[in-house]
Parts: structure tokens; C-alpha cells; sequence
């Protein structure tokens, strides 16, 4: 198992850090697409204005520059295993002035800080991909102070997430992809309803909410879709390596048709839905 962890924790280290350009170019589109989550996730904290805060998995910076402008008097440190996506976190956080930020390129795992450090511990979109997700919980619980809040966002079922299993289901039909073991990192891996409050109570976490919110994914042309979903997905990307020319092109015209279907009010409008789950440290 440690090995076979390690191997994938390299491959998206060097996978996130392919994609940070896509990140950077998309950053206005996926701002806007994932505010009601993180919107939904920082309720959940429970922040104050000297709260010192960890985003794990934080990518390219949100909620935490959210985060970080919330807590004035307080501190927010950006964990990521991608040095990529923490580069464009901290251009960002340059351009917005903030200075109450951090940046820490570590494995979500092995956590370099010390027990009971933060008043808030969140991951947002970042659980499904762990190796052992077991193991990033109980490092998120260690670093959180007794009394503090740690929260998390991952995906909720295919069915309620066209934006993703469109794509990803049309590469699936023309490509002969072997199916993963039940377990290994994926969009959907937290999805089944209940599964991310028992996570948390294996953590040792206590009060464990757990709910859904749903928004949409917006995009005037199948065009625009197909660019966004090939520069910032991954899982996308890998899907589209494994398959032949003919294939890609199939997959290509396939989506477009299916696009269709969800345009309405003159935009492509896909449901996005995912669960947000939120705990107390005793």
C-alpha cells in the first residue's frame, strides 16, 4: 500500500503541476463556478478575525484568499502537494495584497505542522484524490485545536454532476479503459451518502454535519466547455491520453451532441452538485 500511495501521490504532484497553467487561465470562470461551495464550507468554520487557518489541497488559492481577508488579524497557510498550483496561489495572493498568507508545498498525509496549531482545518475538492484518505483525515484532525472546526467539499454522485460524467462518460463509451478498483482516487470516491460523516467520525471528530448544495456550470459554447473541461480536469485529460485519434474525435463530436440537451436561456448550464461535511475537534 505505501509504495503503491506513494506512486500516485508523484504522479498528480507532476499531474497538478501540468495543469496549473490551465488553473491560471481559468481562474474568473472557476471562481465564480465553485463560490457557493467554498461560500457554503466557511460557514461551517466558524472563523473569527484572528483565526489561524489551514487549507489543505488549497491548489490555486480558493477559499483561502477568501479565507485570508475574512481573518485580517489572523493567519491562513496554503498546503499542496503541487508547487505549480501554489505559485499561481501566491501571484494571486501578491496581486490582492494579502500578507497574512503562507505557502507549504507537503503531503496531505504528512502534514508539517505541530498538534493543535489552527482554530480552522478545511479541504476543498481535494479528499477524493487522496491515496489514503483515511490517513489526510487524521492529519487534519492532529493539526486542528480541540474546539476547532474541520470541514470539507468533494463531489456527490455522477448523476447529479453532468458537468463531469457527460464528458467523462462519452470517453468512457469510446475507449477501452480498464475500470479502477473500488477505492482509488476519483471524482466520485466520496459520494455515497453518509460515507464522509463516518470519515470524519473515524477521525475523532464530533457534531459532523453533512449536506449538499448544487450550482451550475455555465458556458456559452460546447467549444468553451470542451477547452475548460481539457485544460483544468485531469481526470479528462488522462481519459482523452488513453484514446486514439479516430477516438478523440468521436469523444468530441459525441459531447458537442450531447451538450445540446442543456442548453438553455442561450448558455450550455450543467448541474454541479457536492457535498459539504463539517466537524468539531473535542
Amino acid at each position: 500500500m505505501l509504495a503503491s500511495a506513494d506512486r500516485v501521490r508523484e504522479e498528480q504532484r507532476l499531474l497538478w503541476d501540468e495543469f496549473s497553467a490551465g488553473w491560471k487561465k481559468w481562474d474568473a470562470e472557476l471562481l465564480g463556478w465553485h463560490a457557493p461551495f467554498g461560500d457554503a464550507l466557511l460557514r461551517e468554520l466558524r472563523l473569527r478575525p484572528d483565526s489561524t487557518v489551514l487549507d489543505v489541497a488549497a491548489g490555486s488559492g480558493e477559499p483561502a484568499l477568501d479565507v485570508a481577508a475574512q481573518v485580517p488579524e489572523g493567519r491562513v497557510v496554503l498546503a499542496d502537494i503541487s508547487a505549480g498550483m501554489l505559485r499561481v496561489a501566491e501571484e494571486k495572493a501578491l496581486a490582492r495584497g494579502l500578507d497574512n498568507v503562507d505557502f507549504q508545498v507537503c503531503d496531505s498525509a504528512a502534514l508539517p505542522f505541530g498538534d493543535n496549531t489552527f482554530d480552522a482545518v478545511y479541504c476543498r475538492f481535494g479528499l477524493m484524490f487522496f491515496p489514503v484518505m483515511s490517513a489526510a483525515m487524521r492529519e487534519m484532525a492532529r493539526t486542528a485545536k480541540p474546539g476547532a472546526r474541520v470541514g470539507a467539499v468533494v463531489w456527490g454522485r455522477a448523476a447529479q454532476n453532468p458537468w463531469a460524467s457527460l464528458i467523462l462518460g462519452t470517453i468512457a463509451r469510446h475507449s477501452e479503459l480498464p475500470i479502477p478498483p473500488a477505492g482509488n482516487p476519483g471524482l466520485f470516491r466520496c459520494a455515497p451518502t453518509g460515507f464522509m460523516t463516518r470519515m470524519f467520525k473515524d477521525a475523532g471528530l464530533t457534531e459532523v454535519t453533512e449536506y449538499q448544495v448544487s450550482t451550475e456550470l455555465v458556458h456559452e459554447t460546447p467549444e468553451s466547455y470542451w477547452e475548460f473541461m481539457t485544460e483544468i480536469a485531469t481526470t479528462v485529460a488522462m481519459g482523452l491520453a488513453k484514446a486514439d485519434d479516430e477516438s478523440r474525435a468521436l469523444i468530441r463530436s459525441d459531447v458537442f451532441e450531447l451538450l445540446g440537451r442543456y442548453q438553455h436561456d442561450g448558455a450550455i448550464r450543467l448541474r454541479s452538485t457536492a457535498t459539504v461535511v463539517a466537524g468539531t475537534k473535542p
